[in-house]
């Protein structure tokens, strides 16, 4: 399926979250050090762990609301209170309103993406959904290549003109939304919506039931297993590659050498990371687009972990690249698949609460994931390493469990 024969709510909103999160980027990975600089390092590291908080709660809002009111409504509401939060930021003369301000922008980029991947679910068929989640996954790694490098220099010369044109660009996406884009859920989704009373209680009693499937609660921990493993990339392997890594040679000619070691080494391995996404998402997808859902999961996770753990054998950088590309081949193989794989299995009246419960599992990744950073100072970099690749393979266990139940209880609703 070609990018061309694309609905047009698909090109309208590939295009725009392309740039929407190659702004977003520009600002995001410095906002830590600004708040370090504004309030101290502990008050920062304390106000840091509350929008990831917020954004739980308002991924499952906002999973809630694309199945109560529309997926267009829902990303409307996003992007016009992002663009209200962004001319605050702009304008705002205090560190302390500016972190109100950052929250803000948290909340409603969380509302947007249960909306928009349950559109792309909408529009797309099983044998086209790998395809065209992976698109959106390219052009959103391109923004994370990009927007820090722009960033480096924007944010820190001219903070004021970027705010305001993330807020401009903010407004011009929900306006293409509001003229171009069509709602995709279905007509009578919403007429059976419609005669329920919106209600707090009403949504949780919805995620309760969805919690209560075990094939999904299965999925989830697996997920949360997973996300543990990847975070790691900016967590423990940077501590490890700062200590372990010393400089050393990376390219010579002659006399010439180019050398790298320490935060350097760690800098080259995360822009090799975005550079193998940013190419090869595409085609990996089309080369594992025959294998099952099952088999690619289990795949993955097997591979990040062993590339991870490869990682304590070695501070050479060539070999420490060459475990960068197998866990990446890992991460490119997963990515989506799981998007594909959750679209499918979520019922239709369900499928933004779905998208939004799923995104739990990076959420909860990322608050144990931490912990190896703690652990290190007790194990070596083998031992620490180690549990990462076994909490990888008892990822990949939890996916074929998933999967031996996923046919077991379709024969049984089929019985029934």
């Amino acid at each position: 399926m070609h990018w061309r024969s694309w609905d047009l709510n698909l090109k309208v909103r590939l295009f725009g979250e392309l740039i929407t999160h190659t702004f977003f980027w520009m600002y995001f990975p410095f906002m830590a050090l600004y708040f370090s600089d504004s309030f101290g390092k502990d008050v920062a590291g304390v106000l840091l762990m509350v929008p990831p908080l917020l954004g739980m709660l308002s991924n499952l809002f906002g999973g809630y609301l694309a199945d109560k009111v529309g997926r267009k409504p829902t990303m409307l509401l996003s992007l016009c209170t992002s663009s209200l939060m962004f001319a605050v930021f702009a304008f705002s003369g205090s560190p302390l309103v500016d972190y109100f301000a950052f929250i803000g922008i948290g909340i409603a980029g969380s509302l947007y993406w249960p909306a928009s991947s349950a559109m792309v679910a909408d529009l797309t068929t099983e044998e086209d959904r790998r395809l065209v989640f992976a698109t959106f996954y390219t052009a959103m790694n391109i923004g994370v290549v990009a927007g820090p490098v722009l960033g480096s220099f924007f944010f820190v010369h001219y903070r004021f003109e970027l705010l305001l044109v993330c807020t401009v660009i903010e407004l011009l996406f929900a306006c293409a939304i509001f003229f171009l884009v069509k709602e995709t859920l279905p007509v009578e989704v919403r007429k059976e919506k419609a005669k329920e009373r919106f209600s707090l209680t009403q949504q949780f009693k919805g995620y309760a039931v969805i919690f209560r499937d075990k094939v999904f609660a299965l999925y989830i921990g697996a997920g949360i297993l997973v996300a543990i493993a990847f975070m790691q990339l900016d967590m423990y392997m940077a501590l490890y590659v700062k200590e372990h890594v010393t400089n050393q040679p990376l390219l010579w000619w002659g006399d010439w050498t180019f050398t790298v070691g320490g935060t350097s080494a760690f800098g080259w391995l995360m822009g090799l990371n975005g550079l193998l996404v940013v190419l090869f998402t595409l085609p990996v997808t089309r080369w594992f687009q025959h294998w099952s859902d099952r088999n690619s999961m289990v795949i993955s996770s097997v591979l990040y972990g062993f590339g991870m753990f490869l990682m304590a054998f070695t501070a050479n950088i060539w070999l420490l690249f060459g475990c960068m590309t197998i866990l990446t081949l890992g991460e490119l193989i997963r990515t989506p698949v799981a998007q594909s794989f959750i679209s499918k299995y979520a019922p239709e009246d369900a499928r933004g609460q779905y998208m939004g419960a799923s995104s739990l599992q990076f959420s909860i990744g990322r608050f144990i994931a931490p912990l190896t950073i703690g652990i290190s100072q007790w194990l070596s970099p083998v031992g620490v390493f180690g549990i990462i690749l076994a909490v990888s393979l008892f990822s990949a266990y939890l996916y074929i469990r998933l999967f031996r139940m996923i046919p077991e209880e379709q024969h049984s609703s089929s019985q029934s």
